[in-house]
């Protein structure tokens, strides 16, 4: 049996992997959920303005789902969107770094 190194916390990984994707700060002095998933949500705000084909390409590697998407895009409030999208996409980060974390 191998032995395990200590494993980065779930959502300290998800972030290290949103940095890859958009731009994000590279230290954070609060690192709890809330503030991950709150720039996560800025970043968002911007590309749904500025660069919406690059956030429908992020979607799309974290693998989302197209109904998931539609849905944030279509049904949330307007305001919110942002943020919606931003938990989903941190919510599907997470569940793929488990998932892996499970089976590895």
């Amino acid at each position: 049996m191998q032995d395990k190194k200590e494993l980065t916390p779930v959502p300290q990984a998800a972030f290290e992997l949103f940095q890859k994707e958009v731009e994000l700060p590279e230290t954070v002095s609060d690192t709890s959920e809330e503030t991950y998933i709150q720039m996560l949500a800025k970043a968002i705000g911007v590309m749904l303005n500025r660069d919406f084909e690059r956030l429908l390409q992020i979607c799309y590697r974290i693998d989302l789902g197209e109904g998931k998407l539609k849905k944030i895009l279509n049904e949330s409030d307007p305001e919110l969107v942002a943020d919606d999208l931003a938990k989903a996409l941190w919510d599907r980060q997470k569940q793929k770094i488990e998932t892996r974390r499970k089976y590895s």
